[in-house]
C-alpha cells in the first residue's frame, strides 16, 4: 500500500492489497468530491480538537510539510497561499446534533452494472470511513428491497452482501422516497445511482451519480461522477484485470470470523442458559441437543466445533456448569437427568413423574409450543435442581421430592422466558426500588428497573446510576450489558424485530441482528448476543455495537 493510502489502512483492510492499491486514485478523488459537499466536522459549535485536513491559509494550522515547501520553493508556496490551496488542520466542532446512522441507498439496477459498481464500492469505503470519524455506523439499503431491510456489520461482511445485490429494473424516484420513509429521521441518507435517476431528483442532497466514460479497447477507462448535481468530474478506474476480479467478489479479504456449520437445529433459537459462554439449542429432533462453546469474546473457543448430543427423549432444560453439561429430558412420562462430562453422584435420584413439575403431555399442543421455544435454564442449588416450568420455579431434590419456589416473573401474561427479567437469577442483590418495580432487567452485574417500561433507572456494577429512556412503540427490553462502565439496554421491537443498543445518551440499531422472527438471546454476564436474522443463520455478536464474532449456519 502506498504512503498516500496510509490513512486509509483501517478501511482498506477489507480489500486485498492489489485492489486497495488499484482503487487508491479513485478513492482519494471521490473522497475530495464528497468532502467538499459534506465536511466531517460540524460548521458550528464548540471547538473539540482537530477533525481532519482542509485547504486554507491560516499560519497557526498549516502542516509542517507546507512550511518545508516555503523554505524549498517559496514561489510555489506564495502561489498556493494566494489561492488558498495549502493544507491545514481542520477544527472539529462539538455540536448538539445527533450523530446517528449513515445510510447509503444503492441503485443495483442494470444502469449501475460494471464500472459504476466500482464507483459505488469506492463511495462505500469513503462513507464508511467518514461515518466512523463521526462516531456513526454505516448501513446499506438496496433500492427495490422491502423498506427497512438494511445491510450492516463491518466491511468484511457488508461489502460481499452489497455486491451480491441485484435488481432486474432501474429504480424510480418513488422507490427512493419509499425507502427513505422507512429510515430513522435522524439518519444521514446518501444515494448512489445513475445520472438518469439523479436528474429526476434535482433537489436531493447527498447524491452521487456515476456513469462510464473514456472507453478503450479493453472497456471503460474512466467514469464521470457528479456529487449533488455539481460539475461532472472524470475519475480513473483500476486496470481492467483488477476491476473484473473486484466485480466478481475476488477483491475482498476473507473474514476472520467463524463461518461454521451447525448441525441441523429446530425452530427455536439457541440460548445462553447460564453464565458459561455456551450456546445451547435443540436439534431438528427435540431429543438432540447442540452445544457450541465460545470464548469470552464471543469467538469459537479454539478449535471447538458444535457438539451434538443424542438423548433418550425431548430436551426440556439444560446448563453448562462446573465442567458438566446437565440436561433434563422426558422419557415416556418421566423426567430424567443426563450428565455429560464429570460424573454427578446419584444422577438417577432426580428421576420423577413429568406431571410433578407441570409438564404437559408429549404430543399435546402445549408440549409442541414448549419445544418451539429455546431450551430452559437449569440451576443447581446445592444438591437440588431448579427450573422454570408452567409459570412456576420448581425445585427437584435428590430423591425425587418436588416443591414450588415462586413464580416465573418473565412469563407473566404468556411472554416467553427471559433470563434477564427473572429477579431470582440476578447475580447481585436488588436495590430496594428495583425489588417492587413492575419491570426489571439485570446483566453483567448491573440492575435496571422501570415503572412504565419506558424510563429505566439503571445501577451499574461500577459508576453512577443512569436514567435510560427507550423509544415509543412495541419495544421489549431483552437484556442489559455493560460497555466498560456504561450500562446498555438491549431492546427488540415485536413487529419488525429491530434490535437496538440503548444508552443514556445514544441509540444504536444493530441491523445485522435484526429482522428475525424470534427475539435474540443476550448473555447474562458477557456483552454477547445471539440472533437469527435469517432462517438457518445464527449470528453471535458484541451486544453493544453489533460487531460480528461468529456466523453459524445450520445444515438443515
Amino acid at each position: 500500500m502506498t504512503a498516500a493510502l496510509a490513512p486509509w489502512a483501517g478501511t482498506l483492510s477489507a480489500l486485498t492489497p492489489e485492489l486497495a492499491t488499484a482503487l487508491g486514485p479513485l478513492l482519494r478523488r471521490l473522497d475530495a468530491l464528497i468532502g467538499a459537499q459534506e465536511p466531517v466536522a460540524g460548521s458550528e459549535g464548540e471547538p473539540d480538537g482537530y477533525g481532519g485536513l482542509a485547504r486554507g491559509r491560516r499560519p497557526e494550522r498549516l502542516l509542517p510539510a507546507e512550511w518545508l515547501l516555503a523554505e524549498e520553493y517559496p514561489e510555489e508556496f506564495l502561489r498556493r497561499w494566494s489561492e488558498g490551496e495549502l493544507l491545514e488542520l481542520e477544527t472539529e466542532l462539538r455540536t448538539p446534533e445527533s450523530r446517528g446512522q449513515v445510510v447509503v441507498l444503492v441503485d443495483a439496477g442494470p444502469a449501475q452494472a460494471g464500472a459504476a459498481r466500482l464507483v459505488q464500492l469506492a463511495a462505500l469505503l469513503v462513507l464508511h470511513r467518514r461515518a466512523a470519524a463521526r462516531g456513526s455506523e454505516l448501513l446499506v439499503g438496496v433500492l427495490g428491497d422491502p423498506p427497512g431491510r438494511l445491510i450492516g456489520g463491518d466491511l468484511a461482511e457488508l461489502l460481499p452482501r452489497w455486491l451480491k445485490a441485484r435488481q432486474h429494473t432501474d429504480p424510480e424516484p418513488e422507490d427512493v422516497r419509499y425507502a427513505e420513509r422507512a429510515l430513522d429521521p435522524a439518519a444521514q441518507c446518501w444515494l448512489l445511482t445513475s445520472p438518469r435517476l439523479a436528474a429526476r431528483l434535482p433537489a436531493r442532497r447527498r447524491t452521487v451519480a456515476s456513469e462510464e466514460a473514456g472507453w478503450s479497447a479493453k472497456g471503460a477507462a474512466g467514469v464521470t461522477v457528479r456529487v449533488d448535481g455539481g460539475s461532472a468530474v472524470e475519475l480513473p478506474l483500476p486496470p481492467a484485470r483488477v476491476a473484473v476480479r473486484a466485480l466478481r467478489g475476488r477483491g475482498f479479504r476473507a473474514s476472520a470470523q467463524l463461518d461454521a456449520q451447525l448441525p441441523a437445529v429446530g425452530g427455536a433459537l439457541p440460548a445462553f442458559t447460564t453464565g458459561a459462554a455456551t450456546l445451547l439449542a435443540r436439534g431438528r429432533h427435540s431429543d438432540v441437543l447442540i452445544a457450541l462453546a465460545l470464548s469470552s469474546a464471543g469467538a469459537p473457543d479454539g478449535a471447538t466445533r458444535p457438539r451434538r448430543h443424542e438423548l433418550f427423549g425431548p430436551v426440556i432444560a439444560a446448563a453448562r456448569t462446573s465442567g458438566r453439561l446437565l440436561v433434563l429430558c422426558v422419557r415416556n412420562d418421566r423426567l430424567e437427568l443426563h450428565v455429560s462430562g464429570r460424573a454427578l453422584s446419584e444422577s438417577d435420584g432426580y428421576r420423577i413423574k413429568s406431571a410433578a413439575v407441570g409438564l404437559p403431555e408429549i404430543g399435546s399442543p402445549e408440549f409442541a409450543e414448549l419445544m418451539a421455544r429455546p431450551v430452559l435454564p437449569l440451576l443447581r442449588e446445592g444438591d437440588a435442581l431448579v427450573l422454570p416450568v408452567a409459570g412456576r420455579w420448581r425445585r427437584i431434590e435428590r430423591g425425587g421430592r418436588v416443591s414450588e419456589v415462586g413464580p416465573v416473573v418473565s412469563t407473566a401474561g404468556g411472554h416467553p422466558f427471559r433470563f434477564a427479567r427473572e429477579p431470582r437469577l440476578s447475580p447481585v442483590r436488588l436495590p430496594a426500588d428495583a425489588a417492587g418495580a413492575p419491570h426489571l432487567v439485570h446483566g453483567g452485574g448491573s440492575v435496571g428497573w422501570s415503572a412504565d417500561g419506558r424510563t429505566w433507572e439503571v445501577r451499574p456494577a461500577r459508576g453512577e446510576q443512569r436514567r435510560i429512556r427507550i423509544g415509543e412503540g412495541e419495544s421489549e427490553v431483552i437484556g442489559l450489558v455493560e460497555d466498560g462502565f456504561e450500562p446498555v439496554l438491549i431492546t427488540c421491537t415485536r413487529a419488525a424485530g429491530l434490535v437496538r443498543a440503548v444508552r443514556a445518551d445514544a441509540v444504536r440499531t444493530l441491523t445485522a441482528l435484526s429482522g428475525g422472527t424470534t427475539a435474540p438471546a443476550v448473555h447474562p454476564r458477557l456483552p454477547l448476543i445471539a440472533a437469527e436474522p435469517r432462517p438457518g443463520r445464527v449470528v453471535v455478536a458484541n451486544a453493544t455495537d453489533g460487531r460480528t464474532h461468529a456466523v453459524i449456519r445450520s445444515t438443515d
